[in-house]
């Protein structure tokens, strides 16, 4: 099962672009997860007559959103997070609101698997999100994946919008502390593999130079001065089953790449 990752800034530009298509049409993924859609789904047509597409778009129009296609037609579709998590990490604390009017979150139930796509909150350039994610999102992200785990293993993929070690982008030292690279939001992608799930990418390759998200001034993404904020991770149960991971920078359209993973399952 090969299942890919893309942020795509914009479903509505990347189709434009003619990037879209001809990616999904040169690699045939089982499962495409797309995250910041920016439309609803009647704004966007994508033309993948093989794939049922399911979207969960946020309520303010041309912002977030995710969207999953695939070519087996899931048992059931889940958009945002349960109300019982939801209810325990309250985000009004932090004045952020419901989360789930923002389509962050979608996932696919298939036989084996859980298949999740999440589009993580930026901390912004001031970290005025930094409490949101250290208190919130990112611990109520993973108690929603382990919340799933007590039925069957689970495959999250998307833009988690921080760089989880020094090997994660090109320049850390001047970047530490900065957004996408503070220790709170570290940490919180340290839960995870805490709590056992696995970087799919760093199962195949280590060291950096490896990234999927690069700025679109100084030439950076030409000269490779980028950031890996993209993931696949899966469930520890899954690990043994993971074939290959790869990441696809000659790909455009967006200023993110798309990644993948392959599972014999």
């Amino acid at each position: 099962m090969k299942l890919y990752s893309w942020n795509v800034n914009g479903i509505r530009s990347v189709l434009r672009k003619n990037a879209l298509l001809p990616f999904v049409e040169a690699e045939q993924p089982d499962i495409l997860c797309v995250q910041e859609t920016k439309a609803q789904p009647g704004e966007a047509v994508v033309d993948l007559p093989l794939y049922h597409e399911y979207w969960n778009s946020a309520e303010k129009k041309g912002y977030s959103g995710t969207a999953v296609f695939s070519k087996v037609e899931p048992l059931r579709i889940l958009h945002g997070l349960p109300t019982h998590i939801q209810t325990k990490y309250d985000m009004t604390d932090d004045g952020y609101g419901d989360p789930n009017t923002e389509g962050r979150v979608l996932t696919a139930e298939y036989d084996q698997i859980f298949v999740v796509t999440v589009y993580t909150p930026n901390a912004k350039d001031d970290l005025s999100r930094i409490p949101l994610r250290q208190n919130h999102w990112d611990p109520a992200f993973l108690e929603y994946c382990q919340y799933l785990e007590q039925t069957k293993p689970v495959v999250f993929c998307g833009d988690l919008n921080v760089a989880h070690t020094e090997l994660d982008l090109a320049n850390p030292k001047p970047n530490r502390g900065k957004k996408g690279f503070t220790d709170e939001e570290r940490a919180g992608f340290q839960a995870f593999v805490d709590a056992g799930f696995v970087d799919t990418f760093r199962l195949f390759k280590q060291g950096n130079g490896f990234y999927t998200w690069w700025s679109n001034f100084a030439g950076a993404r030409e000269r490779n001065v980028g950031w890996r904020i993209d993931y696949f991770l899966v469930s520890g149960a899954l690990k043994d089953k993971v074939t290959a991971a790869e990441i696809y920078p000659a790909v455009m359209g967006s200023d993110h790449c798309p990644i993948s993973v392959t599972l014999d399952i």
